[in-house]
């Protein structure tokens, strides 16, 4: 079982890293930017390539940002003193869901009643 110095090293490290998949991202992204300036796009395949490059790079960096503020989140509550309590109900998160996910804000039963709302199941 982890230590919560443990469990907060690792939200830590994996914040560092998300951060540095942004910028790699970006730098990426800056890059693609610059090898397409000037050259001619006639052709509908290319741009919808680009198009579709482009959906993908967004949806990717939505979900980094997602993770970060979420990683973020999770740093504050240790920083508050909350950590490890759920944010619906106030009880201890499950000392085996934050080892899974370090960035839990919620307890098993408080996010099966949240997938089950947001599914629409009764």
């Amino acid at each position: 079982m982890a230590t919560r110095e443990q469990l907060r090293a690792k939200l830590e490290r994996d914040k560092a890293q998300v951060l540095e998949r942004l910028e790699l991202l970006k730098a990426d992204s800056d890059s693609a930017g610059d090898s397409r300036e000037g050259s001619p796009f006639g052709k509908r395949e290319e741009e919808a390539t680009e198009a579709f490059e482009l959906e993908k790079r967004l949806a990717m960096e939505r979900s980094l940002r997602d993770s970060l503020a979420e990683l973020t989140r999770a740093l504050g509550r240790f920083d508050a003193g909350t950590y490890g309590t759920c944010e619906q109900c106030g009880n201890e998160i499950e000392p085996d869901r934050l080892e899974a996910r370090p960035q839990a804000s919620l307890c098993m039963r408080c996010k099966a009643q949240k997938s089950k709302s947001v599914s629409g199941a009764p």
